[in-house]
């Protein structure tokens, strides 16, 4: 069964900065799809960046040209790096597949912007 952790959360100032991590076990991240997703306060759960197999990456229009996904088949690894941040990127933020595995849904990390 495939995990995912996800880490790198935390509280910052809005225009700050936060990388976030996620590791993954098995062979997930290296024949998938993955992507990042958050889910606000009493919000649905929204895609926020996905990257392909190949390093194509896609981003929800909020955050264009302020967070960058990227990933390690290496190391089994997915990252998001959010800079400009505001306060409402704040949310608990989790990774995935794209499409998303129900079975794989972790944690989550949780990212508060304040001003």
């Amino acid at each position: 069964q495939v995990q995912l952790v996800e880490s790198g959360g935390g509280l910052v100032q809005a225009g700050g900065s936060l990388r976030l991590s996620c590791v993954a076990s098995g062979t997930i991240v290296s024949i998938d799809a993955m992507a990042w997703y958050r889910q606000a306060p009493g919000k649905q759960r929204e895609l926020v960046a996905g990257v392909a197999t190949d390093g194509t990456t896609n981003y929800a229009d909020s955050v264009k040209g302020r967070f960058t996904i990227s990933r390690d088949n290496a190391r089994k690894s997915v990252y998001l790096q959010m800079n400009s941040l505001k306060t409402e990127d704040t949310g608990v933020y989790y990774c995935n597949t794209y499409p998303p595995r129900r079975s794989s849904w972790g944690q989550g990390t949780q990212v508060t912007v304040y001003s």
